[in-house]
């Protein structure tokens, strides 16, 4: 199937023809058509896997080829995001797709100044893409109106109620005029969403890209045992042993992602750090000097665990476990995207034992253990010989003997089974 099929303009053709996509992703090709038909849309998609194409293209469509039901000026689309970074790719993708119509956009969103929002509003835009909070600004100060919306997206939905938006959201679909067509994205079908679905949606076409929550198939998965307060230590040497130039880190605080940085600076290592006490200026400085390669190492918040979109990210590093295993598979969505290979890299301590339990039975898998020599987790072993008969990590207690062979290690791929490792810095966590 090609993107012909779905009867796109020229236009759009031509726009997707130059972002070098021949083919539709499983979700464009089951969400565009009902779209293009006017349909209600619920779909639950991962990260990755093309979503934002599946609802901006169809939604352009609609737009260019329908007459507008107000005078210039009025907002005919409404996307709704939960992260300023998401909400600023997605306009962007907006704009990349529809460079060759005459329709026009914007991105509104907290931490940044209002008045430049203002003046483009004033304007007048066609789609509109928005974080909650921010749009309520604007509501309270009378510079948008929602009154003629036609289309309204709520992307990474389930996001939005773990943020606790739900408020914010009902205030804004009751702004809305009753009879719209609403798509609603999300990673997961969750009660919550079931009930969000049921009040705001009519008669939806239910989709389900992907199966349960598997990572990526192109995403090789291995964790490192080690002990915590030399996890740091570990990281700088994957880094420099690997040489690897673009890398994505996890923690689970702001403070921690700020010292973490601090440490690979003092190691020799370029890095940055972006969260949620960052301006949105920083963020993005700091987003677009990671793209460009100046600087090599990106630590983050769960905040970038949606929305980020780095092409060929190669190296994926969960510096902390999350707390929500679900979070682990949004992490690591970040990389192995559009046909690319990639790392997902875990350092985890006793303490995270259980958030790894956790995260093996979301997958229903087990993820392959590998201890780097040099940094074998000896509290780990001495506390779990003595005072714990549960295996550490899932593997039998006592130390065993190893052999080191030549070339690269296994890893988990996607929902396949542990292999052996063979490299010659690395050591098989047989036991211990």
């Amino acid at each position: 199937m090609s993107f012909h099929t779905f009867g796109l303009s020229a236009e759009l053709l031509r726009a997707v023809t130059e972002q070098g996509y021949r083919e539709p992703t499983p979700i464009q090709t089951r969400a565009i058509p009902p779209i293009l038909e006017g349909r209600d849309v619920l779909a639950a998609a991962q990260t990755g896997t093309g979503k934002t194409a599946g609802f901006t293209l169809p939604l352009l469509q609609r737009l260019a080829t329908s007459s507008p039901r107000a005078g210039r000026g009025a907002v005919r689309t409404l996307i709704l995001t939960p992260t300023r970074e998401l909400a600023a790719q997605v306009e962007e993708s907006v704009r990349t797709y529809g460079k060759h119509l005459p329709l026009r956009s914007a991105v509104i969103f907290g931490g940044v100044g209002i008045h430049p929002q203002v003046e483009k509003l004033r304007r007048g835009v066609d789609i509109l893409v928005a974080t909650p909070g921010r749009l309520l600004d604007h509501v309270s100060q009378r510079t948008v109106d929602l009154s003629h919306v036609e289309i309204l997206v709520l992307d990474e939905a389930d996001r939005m109620l773990d943020m606790g938006f739900i408020r914010d959201i009902r205030r804004i679909i009751s702004l809305l005029p009753r009879h719209r067509q609403t798509l609603l994205f999300s990673a997961t079908f969750t009660d919550e969403i079931r009930e969000l679905a049921n009040n705001f949606l009519t008669s939806p076409i239910r989709i389900e890209a992907v199966g349960g929550a598997a990572p990526p198939e192109l995403v090789s998965q291995v964790v490192h045992p080690v002990d915590r307060e030399r996890k740091s230590a570990l990281l700088s040497f994957l880094i420099g042993t690997g040489n690897w130039k673009q890398v994505l880190v996890f923690t689970r605080t702001k403070r921690g992602a700020d010292r973490l940085t601090r440490q690979l600076e003092r190691d020799g290592i370029r890095a940055a750090a972006i969260h949620s006490d960052k301006s949105q200026k920083e963020r993005t400085r700091t987003l677009l000097s990671f793209k460009r390669g100046t600087v090599r190492v990106l630590v983050a918040t769960d905040l970038a665990s949606r929305g980020l979109d780095i092409d060929q990210l190669p190296h994926v590093v969960n510096f902390e476990l999350p707390l929500v295993p679900q979070d682990y598979v949004h992490r690591i969505g970040r990389t192995g995207r559009a046909g690319t290979e990639g790392d997902a890299v875990s350092l985890v301590c006793l303490e995270e034992r259980e958030q790894l339990n956790g995260i093996e039975r979301l997958l229903r898998c087990d993820i392959e253990k590998v201890v780097i020599a040099g940094y074998e987790p000896q509290s780990t072993r001495r506390r779990d010989s003595i005072s714990s008969r549960r295996p550490l990590f899932g593997l039998s207690n006592g130390r065993g003997d190893q052999k080191r062979t030549q070339g690269r290690p296994g890893r988990s791929r996607g929902r396949s089974k542990r292999k052996t490792a063979r490299n010659p810095m690395m050591e098989p966590s047989l036991s211990y």
